[in-house]
């Protein structure tokens, strides 16, 4: 063997990574992820996906595509900057307008691509795609070969009163143009539109920032392309039902294709207490079904890409007190919904009623068994010192009001009465007709989101339409007001004192 096996072996290798490079979105990443940071890109399925889906892209095969995943799932790194550092690769005069909610993200990422071009590594391989010593930028910068990427907001530069900030948007658009109408002049792929994370999740919900944004893609973006064959992919989190994913898929039907990963994946029929977490690497089961427990909405949407507006909820802000005003009617009452099912949770909610308002003094929600909720809805029960005490007796429930009434007796409290009834009513039209009224008759104790938070998560994140995953806390608050003004007879106001 000469002495020059070794770079004829270190030659067959840089052309086979090239190769494969060339040939696999995802091999392009992982080997130049392992090269730049010396650890692996670990990969889980999504990624492949993902990959195949990038790689269509370059093919020819797709031009319009939806990415739906949750932040920190490796979707920048795959999508946008390995993405177009390998599209440079496969034609070095290849154009990339790059747009994110801000210039300093487009930025980073822009600058992110252009690092990994003037790589050793990448010029090791791909010599041929060489940046224009020019390029200082980092929003607009150029190739050799008359290549370059186009970073900026996606909402544009705002403008103010002045018509001499009016100026310098018409200039940005003038540059946009220049990339678009050239973005596709040669045969084979040419560049891209990428649009990562185009709002922000703390602008989600105003209409004017959704509508800045997708006007811009109706005005920009679309009618400013003259090539179909220049591919547009957005990639997100959901964060509204007319986010820009929401708005393109109304307004371009099928034009899209959709890529759409929650992060806890179920079968029909499961709950998400039954699924299995996407990655589990980034998020174990557990820690996703917690995150959801601080907050369903913003979950659902991030995290499940199931986009729900917050004026899609069923209740509007709710009532408080810091103490209750003395009346000369009323009574202590409490409402029990026992759990039906597996997921269900018991909801016991003890209250003063009087001739105008439902004052909550105490709450128990909990999944815990039988067992364990008989005895202690009774002591919550005497605490409170109940009066009158109903129980849906639904499912088991009569007899868990008979266990209750014994423990109650057992404990000495003679004065609770404990009835029960059968609710043949349908659930959901029972709490949605009655929801003005829990509204306008229920008060909560300040701080009660800290004294009960599973059960105000549940109830402030409670939607209109659509499947609701517990609907146990907002049964009992209807059941509640469905009775306001019954049993209000032999009202003892000594007992009642305490609680003024």
């Amino acid at each position: 063997m000469s002495s020059n096996s070794p770079d004829i072996e270190e030659i067959k290798k840089l052309k086979v990574a090239k190769y494969k490079c060339l040939k696999s979105s995802l091999f392009f990443t992982r080997y130049f992820f392992k090269k730049r940071y010396a650890k692996k890109f670990i990969v889980n399925e999504h990624h492949r996906v993902i990959a195949e889906k990038l790689d269509a892209v370059l093919r020819g095969e797709i031009t319009r595509l939806i990415i739906n995943i949750a932040p920190r799932y490796g979707k920048t790194e795959l999508a946008v900057k390995n993405f177009i550092a390998n599209g440079f690769a496969l034609n070095p005069s290849s154009k990339f307008i790059h747009l994110s909610y801000s210039d300093d993200l487009a930025l980073d990422n822009s600058e992110s691509a252009k690092d990994l071009v003037q790589d050793e590594a990448y010029q090791e391989l791909f010599p041929e795609v060489r940046i224009k010593p020019s390029s200082k930028a980092k929003n607009k910068w150029y190739t050799t070969e008359g290549g370059g990427v186009l970073a900026r907001s996606a909402a544009g530069q705002v403008t103010g009163f002045g018509a001499g900030e009016v100026e310098p948007e018409e200039e940005e658009e003038k540059e946009l143009d220049e990339f678009l109408t050239d973005i596709e002049k040669k045969q084979g792929f040419a560049g891209a539109i990428i649009i990562d994370d185009p709002i922000k999740p703390d602008d989600a919900d105003s209409e004017a920032v959704r509508n800045r944004v997708n006007n811009r893609y109706d005005s920009t973006i679309v009618n400013r392309v003259n090539s179909r064959k220049t591919p547009i992919i957005i990639i997100m989190q959901r964060l509204h039902e007319m986010d820009l994913c929401g708005h393109v898929l109304e307004n371009y039907p099928g034009e899209f294709e959709v890529l759409s990963f929650p992060t806890i994946i179920t079968e029909k029929g499961q709950d998400l207490t039954q699924g299995r977490p996407l990655w589990e690497h980034k998020h174990t089961l557990e820690e996703l079904l917690k995150l959801r427990r601080v907050n369903e909405v913003n979950f659902d949407r991030q995290y499940m890409q199931d986009p729900q507006p917050r004026e899609g909820l069923l209740y509007s802000t709710f009532r408080t007190y810091g103490q209750i005003p003395f009346s000369q009617r009323r009574k202590v009452k409490a409402y029990i919904d026992t759990a039906d099912e597996g997921s269900d949770y018991l909801c016991a909610i003890a209250y003063v009623e009087t001739e105008t308002a439902i004052y909550v003094t105490d709450v128990y929600y909990t999944q815990d068994k039988m067992e364990t909720t008989e005895p202690a809805t009774a002591i919550m029960l005497s605490k409170n010192e109940v009066e009158f005490a109903l129980v849906e007796s639904n499912n088991g429930g009569k007899g868990f009001a008979r266990q209750v009434e014994n423990q109650l007796r057992l404990g000495k409290n003679f004065k609770t009465k404990v009835e029960w009834f059968h609710q043949s009513a349908n659930k959901q039209v029972r709490i949605f007709t009655n929801s003005a009224k829990v509204n306008n008759l229920v008060y909560f104790p300040d701080q009660w989101e800290t004294l009960w938070p599973a059960f105000a998560r549940h109830v402030k994140n409670y939607r209109a339409t659509g499947k609701n995953a517990n609907d146990d806390a907002e049964d009992a608050l209807t059941g509640m007001v469905e009775q306001f003004g019954q049993n209000m007879n032999n009202t003892n106001l000594n007992i009642l004192s305490a609680l003024r």
